[in-house]
């Protein structure tokens, strides 16, 4: 059994088999990110049989984002010291569980703690994933780490009609259990695939030399960088989780139903795609930084929008608007952690600074819940959003000007 962890033979960066670990890589989160989407959908359900509130109902999100930021650092230390294929594992079974006792809870509470393993499960298939397949690629990893990113939103645009269908016909309790089982059946063979390493160790000559060369052209320390990163990406995810958390409830509320709200949050997360591709070719030319920046300023556009929203028509326009306008900015932390952090810290600090961004997405789905049942309203929390993503876009200008930010690839 504990041969079945050890790495296999050797294989070179951008060889077929690193594009084949990309897709395997891809499936994984596209599969494993259905905890960060099944309990938004979910949310209106889980509200009406526990007879909650808009933040008490919120809670289940808020823990599964908790526990989502928690397993990306634990997973993250683990890659860097054992490679991928042991925390993969780990979160296939964990996830499993985590669903099938959230089937089974007889509280709102026991349901927020399920979701937290839940979370906790689905971690690994993100952040830590992105910190390993940045190994695999040199002149393309800006592509290679956004379209591992955008698996989470494939899983995002499949995810909420498929949930919203089983719940409709099943029932909120079976549609868990049903969804831990496929995880494990579908996430289980992948791992396969994972059972190779790489054939020149983390990091050429050159690329070191480039990527210390960058981290010294900054006028203050690595370790300010980094904490800077990290608050930017609390304040961006604060604002991000207005729409991708309430969008269900909000379109319940204004009467269009939550099949309508469902359509539109895929609809979000399929341009999302779009974006997070996109912003992988605009990164290998411009920089993790420059990109960055670009996709803060217009999330913040769309957010504005969303306040002069007015009809069903209106609000699927401007939710495909803030899918592609945002969906490039989380994979970009994570690459901007590897244009100036060294590769054999690569995991942890992407795990550690999109654990920021996903403590952002947990305090910004529940201060949004309160906002709502502070005033009535959501105008006030897309407002709240738009004031945080404002703070973010702040951050990022100073670090892109006190930088000297460009392409920081290498052949």
């Amino acid at each position: 059994m504990v041969e079945f962890f050890q790495p296999r033979a050797e294989a070179e960066p951008e060889s077929a088999y690193a594009w084949l670990r990309l897709l395997a890589s891809v499936l994984l989160g596209s599969i494993g990110s259905v905890g960060m989407w099944s309990v938004v959908v979910a949310l209106p359900a889980v509200q009406a049989e526990f007879a909650s509130d808009r933040a008490g109902a919120s809670m289940p999100y808020t823990l599964a984002m908790v526990g989502f930021g928690l397993g990306a650092v634990i997973f993250g230390r683990l890659v860097d010291k054992w490679g991928m294929i042991l925390p993969a594992a780990l979160s296939v079974i964990t996830l499993a569980i985590g669903f099938v006792i959230s089937g089974f809870a007889p509280s709102l509470s026991i349901f927020a703690l399920a979701n937290f393993v839940i979370g906790f499960g689905s971690s690994a298939t993100f952040a830590p994933i992105l910190g390993d397949i940045s190994h695999w690629f040199t002149r393309r990893r800006g592509i290679a780490v956004a379209v591992c990113a955008a698996g989470n939103y494939v899983g995002g645009a499949i995810w909420p009609p498929v949930v919203q269908a089983l719940i409709a016909h099943a029932g909120w309790r079976n549609n868990q259990i049903v969804i831990g089982i496929f995880c494990l059946l579908s996430m289980a063979p992948l791992l396969l695939v994972l059972r190779r390493k790489l054939a020149h160790g983390l990091e050429t000559e050159a690329a070191q030399t480039l990527r210390e060369a960058r981290a010294a052209s900054i006028p203050f320390s690595t370790n300010t960088l980094f904490a800077l990163l990290c608050l930017a990406g609390v304040a961006c995810c604060i604002a991000m989780a207005m729409p991708q958390v309430h969008i269900v409830a909000y379109c319940a509320d204004l009467g269009y139903g939550t099949v309508n709200g469902a359509n539109m949050l895929a609809l979000m997360l399929a341009f999302g795609i779009v974006s997070r591709i996109a912003s992988g070719f605009i990164a290998d030319r411009i920089g993790g930084l420059a990109t960055l920046m670009i996709g803060s300023f217009l999330q913040g556009v769309a957010l504005f929008l969303y306040l002069l929203a007015d009809g069903l028509t209106p609000l699927y326009v401007i939710s495909a608007l803030f899918g592609l306008f945002q969906g490039g900015i989380v994979p970009m932390y994570a690459v901007v952690s590897r244009e100036f952090f060294p590769p054999e810290q690569a995991s942890t600090r992407v795990s550690l600074v999109i654990t920021a961004s996903i403590g952002g997405m947990a305090l910004g789905g529940w201060i949004s819940g309160a906002i709502f049942d502070l005033t009535g309203s959501y105008w006030q929390a897309f407002a709240n959003g738009l004031i945080w993503n404002l703070v973010n876009l702040s951050i990022v200008v100073f670090l892109f000007l006190r930088s000297k930010a460009g392409p920081v690839v290498a052949a």
